[in-house]
């Protein structure tokens, strides 16, 4: 591969890599310096992807399962070969641990890995049409066809494996797909690009285009894109969906999720497990744990646990390898949350823990005390905070999860299957997670939320699922004869 921290690295445009008159500087979290360079595409460039996706489409359509098991095969299996240089490029442009890109690295391939398996098992279904006289002597076939060439937005935070949750489905469905990364992680975006390249898939199939926001707005409003698929901000998603027109519209937004530790939870484990939620990545997920609701009895244990726990972890510099926490993407997240902490205090929220800036850096922070209404538990933090609250019945404490404008996932620590029963069943959230954290996910596993986290699912099967039209074959078997 190329060393990229060396030279200007190309935009992949329609099948080929290409320089543009319009430089992006990729600027390090952790050091604010630039650790490489590319460019951002023009409209040309725009147009050129978008043509040459649409003129391919047919091709893709027919692509052979096997050749769609094939390539997607090669690219997992291209991913692991240069993991540890993807680390490194995660570690720079987005400030990721090599500990955490490592594991990305792993999640990435095993999504290309299943999308291949998943592309042999596209559905198709044998109907019976006579449930009435007038359909006496016909039966049916119902086949699923590519639903033409999708668009896709991704954000900074997991810049190698969201890329692949909308790639590898579109090429196991047969879409042509054009991807716009994050203008601060667009490296590791193209290096996969650089990988996907030397598998043989269509040309065209594929452009990867850092973009400005107007011509990524194109991406939203083209009639020519079938399919968008856009993971980021509640607050975008849901304006695109309005500015989409009659394309399909995948969303997975924002949270900000709840866990419940019932009296009975192994609080040693729950409370680990909690800070690797609360904190891994500084908090940059739309899963991480934000609010914590332990119920009173070992509420003083539980959180003598996390604070233990949490004061081990290593803060520095994301290239070295203990390390487990590093700086926020950019200086003006670490100011927002620093203003939020600081009003939850000011409105008589307890400080446990952290509360403290350095430039990007904001230091792991507790709250307890605080109130339902605060910022730091009504919305979506996106940043190393976590509150910790006590309860004393457990249905309020599922119903303090459910006060709130986002219903992505929920964890529940207990043995007790009546209130994992309870939990499951009025939770308003896309999946509950038991004696994990609600920052669990299985790349394979039907993934989303309710309210104002998203409207449909990824996964592999299930954003193939989105990336297909039924078509039904109807035929009159009495004019054989």
């Amino acid at each position: 591969m190329t060393d990229m921290k060396q030279s200007p690295y190309p935009i992949y445009v329609a099948g080929g890599f290409k320089t543009t008159v319009h430089p992006l500087d990729v600027i390090s979290p952790n050091t604010q310096q630039c650790v490489y360079k590319t460019f951002t595409s023009g409209a040309d460039d725009y147009e050129t992807a978008v043509t040459a996706a649409c003129a391919v489409r047919q091709a893709m359509q027919d692509l052979p399962v096997y050749e769609r098991f094939r390539i997607l095969n090669e690219i997992a299996q291209g991913i692991l070969a240069n993991r540890g240089e993807l680390a490194v490029i995660m570690a720079r442009e987005a400030g990721k641990p090599l500990k955490t890109a490592n594991g990305e690295i792993e999640r990435a391939a095993q999504t290309f890995l299943t999308a291949a398996e998943e592309a042999k098992r596209l559905p198709g279904e044998v109907l019976s049409i006579d449930w009435h006289r007038s359909g006496a002597h016909k039966d049916a076939i119902v086949s699923y066809f590519p639903v033409g060439v999708a668009a896709a937005i991704t954000p900074f935070n997991f810049p190698l494996n969201l890329v692949a949750h909308k790639i590898a489905p579109a090429i196991a469905a047969g879409c042509p797909i054009v991807v716009k990364p994050a203008s601060k992680t667009p490296i590791t975006a193209l290096f996969l690009a650089k990988i996907i390249d030397s598998t043989g898939l269509p040309k065209g199939a594929l452009s990867v285009l850092p973009m400005d926001r107007d011509i990524g707005n194109r991406l939203v409003t083209d009639p020519r894109f079938s399919l968008l698929s856009f993971t980021g901000s509640a607050e975008n998603g849901w304006k695109m969906k309005q500015q989409a027109g009659k394309k399909k519209v995948l969303l997975e937004l924002g949270g900000n999720a709840g866990l419940i530790i019932d009296k009975n939870a192994d609080v040693s484990i729950a409370a680990t497990k909690a800070v690797s939620g609360g904190f891994s990545y500084a908090g940059q997920s739309c899963i991480h744990t934000q609010r914590i609701y332990v119920e009173e009895s070992v509420f003083d244990l539980f959180v003598s646990h996390f604070l233990e726990v949490m004061n081990k972890l290593v803060i520095g510099d994301p290239e070295h390898p203990d390390t487990d926490f590093s700086a926020m993407i950019a200086e003006h997240h670490a100011l927002r949350i620093e203003s939020w902490v600081r009003e939850a205090v000011a409105g008589g929220a307890t400080l446990l823990a952290g509360g403290t800036r350095r430039g990007n850096l904001y230091a792991p922070t507790v709250l307890t005390g605080t109130d339902p209404a605060m910022k730091v538990c009504a919305l979506e933090a996106f940043a190393p905070v976590v509150v910790i609250e006590r309860f004393t019945d457990f249905k309020a404490a599922v119903e303090a999860i459910n006060a709130s404008e986002f219903g992505l996932q929920a964890g529940v620590f207990t043995f007790d299957s009546r209130k994992i029963h309870y939990a499951f069943q009025n939770l308003h959230v896309g999946g509950v997670i038991v004696n994990d954290v609600p920052t669990f996910r299985a790349d394979h596993m039907p993934y989303g939320g309710i309210k104002d986290s998203g409207l449909g699912r990824e996964g592999p099967k299930y954003a193939i699922r989105e990336m297909l039209e039924p078509k039904i074959l109807v035929s009159d078997h009495s004019l054989d004869w």
